[in-house]
């Protein structure tokens, strides 16, 4: 391992942790990816990304100074460790709130409820000041959802405000819907096992307001609509225009072009913080990685894709434009994506994404192939006495436009604004009955914002698993090399015009 003091508690060659499970596809056992990989390394990156964010207003947001300095910061450390990268630029729906929206009950009670602690506004909403009679719709979210169906709203008052709770669809769909019901105004409140107020995104820019409170706030106002009814002010100052963003892209020289594997993070953060853990983690891993990988050798048989994906906080733009615009015949070329997105959190817990949706929770299907990632991983962990946790594809990554494009995936993350159980606190430590990131989307996201004992186990999976796939990706794609050293070939072009961007959601 990376230190003496870890090497007794933590170390294990990658052979070791993949030949009970896959002696057909397990790489050499020297060099290892995974010892060469440091701690120490990757901290380095992220306390330059924390020193790049506090010199350009505190954040990396896309469409901000620090993101396009962030993009530089990527570039450069490629270029450095003699890759190629690619830089691709595209458009994208700038949000920006101007000011402190207002979310009050007028009637029967006048009660005025805190930003950020009882609501936020939701990302592209648009400006106005509605003051009007709040409506619930579905609030027993029967079929696919609150609001997620037209027929929810039927018999709807036009003018009133919606009240729908979270879940089952995409924001967008449920303020679509509401829209067409004529809704003056969307409050979309949080799921009853979430904590804390609805923080996400539209995805496109909307002309009403749209705030995300608490499920204790939601229900409450639930129930008095219910008993006599409620009247609600929602008042939002918001900006909406058209910035660029970027993905940083570059591949490995060696390995074959034709059975890529693409491992992604995102080089943004939202616009309240530096993202230090989210998703600097993922980056910073990710870089240090690439400046290591070609000392495997002839054991990176596959090109490895260093992706850093741009604008994943406005609602995974980057990846899903990169899907896009690339042809079906480069599509096909990839043979799998690893997604790392916050592996840090100081209350943590090792997160591996459920390929084959054995807990039954996934949003997304994941593709054939995306079982064996989750067991690499899960083989990876159990071969040194750590524990794991499945959790759903539900889209809230970048992996979801490759899964969605039927492409296998797979990844690990630490846990971002869900509460640590018990049992989990009892298995990893930490405390229970805390959010796993305390600090998600906010201005603590900083360089101190980590678990280093977790973050150490997370590189180590990372630069292992990814080890084992740049080796043979035989499990997930049944591609076994015929040669002992293929021949290199051209890696794909990325590049398309901006205008053909598709369309991106979130929940």
């Amino acid at each position: 391992m990376r230190r003496a003091a870890l090497a007794t508690l933590l170390g294990l060659s990658l052979a070791a942790s993949t030949l009970a499970a896959a002696p057909a596809q397990a790489a050499p056992s020297r060099p290892s990816l995974a010892s060469l990989v440091t701690l120490k390394n990757v901290r380095h990156h992220q306390l330059n990304l924390q020193k790049i964010a506090d010199a350009n207003g505190g954040n990396r947001a896309a469409g901000l100074p620090g993101n396009e300095i962030t993009l530089k910061y990527i570039a450069d450390q490629l270029k450095r460790a003699g890759y190629t990268p690619t830089v691709q630029r595209f458009e994208f729906d700038y949000w920006q709130e101007r000011s402190a929206p207002t979310f009050a009950e007028t009637a029967p009670q006048q009660k005025t409820f805190q930003p950020d602690s009882d609501f936020q506004t939701l990302q592209y909403s648009g400006s106005g000041d509605v003051t009007a009679a709040a409506t619930p719709v579905d609030p027993s979210a029967t079929g696919a959802g609150s609001g997620c169906e037209a027929a929810d709203f039927a018999g709807f008052p036009k003018g009133h405000i919606a009240l729908i709770q979270r879940g089952g669809c995409f924001f967008s769909v449920k303020t679509d819907n509401a829209i067409a019901a004529g809704a003056a105004a969307v409050v979309i409140y949080q799921l009853p096992d979430q904590p804390g107020p609805v923080a996400g995104t539209l995805t496109k820019p909307y002309n009403l307001p749209v705030v995300g409170p608490t499920n204790a706030v939601g229900k409450a106002l639930v129930q008095q609509a219910q008993n006599g009814g409620v009247t609600l002010r929602v008042k939002t100052d918001t900006l909406n225009q058209k910035r660029t963003a970027a993905n940083v892209l570059a591949d490995t020289k060696r390995g074959r072009a034709d059975n890529v594997v693409v491992v992604g993070a995102h080089n943004d953060s939202v616009a309240e913080g530096p993202g230090i853990n989210d998703d600097g983690s993922g980056t910073a891993t990710l870089l240090e990685m690439a400046k290591q990988i070609d000392k495997l050798g002839p054991a990176l048989r596959n090109k490895v894709r260093f992706a850093f994906w741009g604008a994943e906080e406005e609602g995974l733009l980057g990846s899903q434009h990169y899907v896009d615009v690339l042809p079906q015949a480069d599509r096909d070329k990839i043979a799998l994506m690893l997604d790392f997105d916050m592996l840090a959190s100081p209350n943590y817990v090792n997160f591996v994404y459920d390929g084959d949706n054995s807990e039954g929770k996934n949003n997304v299907p994941g593709p054939v192939g995306s079982g064996a990632i989750e067991k690499a991983f899960n083989d990876h962990f159990a071969s040194r006495k750590l524990p794991t946790d499945p959790t759903a594809f539900d889209g809230r990554s970048d992996y979801n436009a490759f899964i969605s494009a039927g492409i296998p995936a797979g990844g690990i993350a630490t846990g971002a604004e869900g509460i640590k159980t018990a049992e989990q606190a009892k298995r990893y430590g930490g405390t229970a009955g805390v959010a796993y990131d305390p600090c998600y989307h906010q201005a603590c996201d900083r360089y101190d914002n980590v678990n280093l004992k977790g973050f150490d186990q997370m590189i180590d999976a990372t630069a292992a698993v990814t080890q084992l796939f740049a080796y043979s990706t035989l499990t997930v794609n049944g591609n076994e090399l015929a040669r002992k050293n293929a021949p290199d070939r051209p890696a794909p072009s990325y590049k398309r015009p901006l205008e053909q961007i598709g369309s991106y959601k979130t929940r």
